[in-house]
């Protein structure tokens, strides 16, 4: 499916060849872990920002500045349609969209994600991850003059961020040591704290994904004020 992404690929060692997918934080190799989805999301949004700020003459000896940016824009949008496909109506995914407890659920993905479920997590980082690729991807597209798709996933970015910063996952409660709720580690390993009568691990923070809900705050501070946002590159 168009946007699907695998956690990890094995090769051979002997002959560099393509073995298979594979997975340790996901269900299966052939379902989509949803924190390595927003990883791939917001990582080829962030490489397209680099990319179109380097000068054509950079990129001329590996196929041409055009034909790079096309292929990451391929990459970028591919995985942000499988996101609003796959995502319940407020941005927040279940920790892999191939967990078998989402079943049980009737439609989910026409309604907000439910974190205090009896059958599967969510992943508030997954999101906090892929707010920013939206954002970044939105932005990026609307200096191409993409006007449709750019405005498409800025608001994307923007619904998983007001979804993010309000309850129950902002964390209000001055005696929890982190700010987003409802984040998942390592789901196979059962790493995660299940709180008392709680069937699945929800209310607890990650450090990925408060650092991300902190930087996704100051990309929407900037931008409210019409300031540049920070980059892992330096503008000129």
């Amino acid at each position: 499916m168009r946007g699907r992404v695998a956690h990890e690929s094995i090769f051979n060692l002997n002959d560099g060849s393509y073995r298979c997918p594979s997975t340790q934080q996901g269900y299966s190799p052939f379902s989509t872990w949803t924190r390595g989805l927003a990883w791939i999301l917001c990582g080829f949004a962030e490489q397209l920002e680099f990319l179109g700020a380097l000068p054509d003459s950079e990129l001329a000896s590996a196929g041409g500045k055009d034909a790079i940016l096309r292929r990451f824009e391929e990459v970028a949008t591919a995985t942000a349609d499988y996101w609003i496909k796959e995502t319940p109506t407020d941005g927040i995914p279940y920790w892999d969209t191939g967990a078998p407890g989402l079943a049980r659920f009737d439609k989910y993905l026409d309604r907000p994600a439910d974190p205090f479920n009896a059958w599967e997590p969510v992943d508030s980082s997954a999101a906090t991850i892929a707010a920013q690729g939206f954002l970044r991807l939105g932005n990026y597209l609307r200096l191409q003059r993409r006007s449709k798709a750019a405005k498409r996933y800025h608001q994307a970015g923007l619904t998983i961020a007001r979804s993010l910063l309000a309850e129950p996952y902002l964390s209000t409660d001055p005696a929890h040591e982190g700010l987003i709720l409802h984040s998942v580690y390592h789901r196979p390993n059962g790493w995660d704290y299940i709180p008392p009568k709680a069937r699945v691990p929800c209310g607890e923070s990650s450090m990925w994904g408060d650092y991300h809900a902190r930087e996704l705050a100051l990309m929407l501070l900037r931008e409210a004020n019409g300031q540049p946002y920070p980059t892992f590159f330096l503008q000129s």
